[in-house]
């Protein structure tokens, strides 16, 4: 029994501690620009031992408000329609998604902004159920706590938009050696169309495909109502 109840106390303590630490972290973060995310860590790690990539990491923190308005218009209109709507899960998307990997199929734009930040921001890249669990946590926690502003803020400076190259500044920097403020809706709406798998594709050598996904993006943006976050 002195053992049942020892294991019990040192769950509810590392419960206390979890609950405690994430709470704060979500909080602090509703201010603080985030320094560092798990993927830029794992990356960074991956090309330290891998000879054939150099070491880099290259981001650089703007508020949403030295943002160009296209940047949050384009990344809006390419992954998700009902930001502003929903309360971090888009629950039709999802039920499309796992009705599709029932048939062995993939559908992809199930997962909202809210919960590609979290998973940039306090997770690490993952497909387990603990890893599942975890963000649907953050996601309730983040949608509580942030604004849809601050979301988008921290999705737009965290989310990996080339090798070693993270956020909007830095890759407006990279591709097209202006600031993110100066973005035009084409430039805003080509780093959008890259974004599925940013270490494949370039806005800075666009493919037939990518061209395609530009001009969807931006019928879409034009077609969208504007968030009004940004320059």
């Amino acid at each position: 029994m002195k053992v049942i109840r020892w294991i019990g106390k040192l769950i509810w303590k590392i419960s206390l501690w979890f609950f405690g630490l994430s709470i704060g972290l979500v909080i602090l973060y509703r201010f603080v620009p985030v320094p560092v995310t798990p993927l830029m860590v794992i990356r960074l790690v991956e090309q330290a031992f891998d000879p054939k990539k150099d070491v880099r990491l290259y981001k650089d923190w703007v508020s949403i408000d030295e943002m160009s308005r296209h940047a949050a218009q384009a990344v809006y209109a390419a992954e998700d329609q009902k930001f502003m709507d929903h309360n971090g899960f888009d629950i039709e998307a999802m039920e499309k998604a796992w009705e599709n990997n029932k048939k062995g199929k993939r559908i992809k734009g199930a997962s909202t902004i809210t919960q590609q930040t979290v998973k940039n921001v306090f997770l690490w890249p993952s497909r387990s159920y603990v890893r599942k669990g975890l963000e649907a946590y953050f996601t309730v926690l983040v949608e509580l706590i942030w604004s849809k502003e601050r979301i988008m803020e921290v999705y737009l400076n965290v989310i990996e938009m080339g090798n070693g190259i993270y956020g909007i500044e830095a890759a407006s920097q990279t591709f097209f050696n202006k600031s993110a403020s100066k973005l035009s809706q084409s430039q805003a709406a080509l780093i959008a169309a890259v974004l599925p798998n940013p270490r494949r594709w370039s806005p800075a050598k666009p493919t037939g495909y990518i061209r395609g996904r530009q001009a969807w993006i931006l019928r879409q943006m034009n077609n969208l109502e504007p968030l009004g976050f940004g320059k």
